[in-house]
């Protein structure tokens, strides 16, 4: 009797064991996503992959690499706060985007695509303290939303996962704060989508009237071409807050 009601439970911990071991440590890529066609953007020690806006190197201030991460410190609360945006290197034009992040409380940030180097019409403000100089465009919002208050205000289309401004998600599930989340982009043909921790959380399309209106209402609507289908970088976005990426990587499709 003792042996027969062990073995469910030592299969359940055998196939936990193996579980683990298959499972891609921080900054590493499986035999199958290898073969999937993924490609690390940081490795856990080599910033080569990234660079600042508008900036031929790596920030020599702000970001940094600690513990494995990407990391940005708190600073002043505010847009370019620290060492600026990281923005990659190379461009991507229909790709899939995974990356973790842990924020600290009451921290903001983003993942930006669709923009352009250097904005257009620099002399529009688009925040407060802004001096042209920082990617506009499509942003996966990354916030601590629990303690962040006056994007609670603002409403769902301001809050993690969102695409900033322009559509709310749906069904989400965000980790405790100081965790890491997992987010993914992906953009194939017009087709959009937003993913948060295992889950699509929306979905739009390039060009659409439904997304065309939503841009005529937002601050965007400045720019002639935003949301346009173009090759972009991919920027992580210092808000002047504490801020981890790990595990960044991509794959294409040609």
């Amino acid at each position: 009797m003792k042996i027969r009601l062990m073995l469910p439970f030592l299969i359940f911990s055998l196939m936990a064991s193996v579980s683990r071991l298959d499972a891609a440590e921080p900054n590493t890529l499986t035999t199958e996503e290898k073969s999937a066609g993924w490609k690390l953007q940081f490795d856990g020690h080599d910033t080569s992959n990234w660079r600042g806006y508008e900036q031929s190197a790596f920030p020599t201030k702000g970001w940094h690499v600690e513990h494995g991460c990407l990391v940005n410190p708190k600073s002043n609360g505010r847009p370019n706060g620290s060492g600026g945006d990281l923005v990659t290197v190379a461009k991507f034009r229909d790709f899939e985007f995974r990356f973790e992040w842990r924020i600290a409380k009451g921290g903001n940030s983003g993942v930006q695509y669709l923009f352009q180097e250097p904005r257009p019409n620099p002399t529009i403000s688009m925040y407060g303290g802004d001096t042209g100089h920082s990617p506009t465009g499509f942003e996966y919002q990354i916030l601590d939303d629990p303690n962040y208050p006056r994007e609670l205000k603002n409403g769902a289309d301001h809050l993690t996962a969102a695409l900033y401004m322009l559509v709310t998600p749906v069904n989400k599930v965000l980790r405790p704060t100081g965790e890491f989340n997992e987010g993914r982009i992906i953009i194939h043909g017009n087709h959009v989508e937003h993913w948060l921790n295992g889950r699509k959380v929306l979905e739009c399309e390039l060009g659409s009237a439904k997304l065309k209106t939503a841009i005529a209402k937002s601050k965007f609507k400045v720019f002639a071409n935003f949301g346009e289908k173009a090759p972009t970088a991919i920027s992580l976005q210092d808000h002047g807050d504490e801020i981890a990426y790990r595990n960044l990587k991509i794959r294409e499709w040609r």
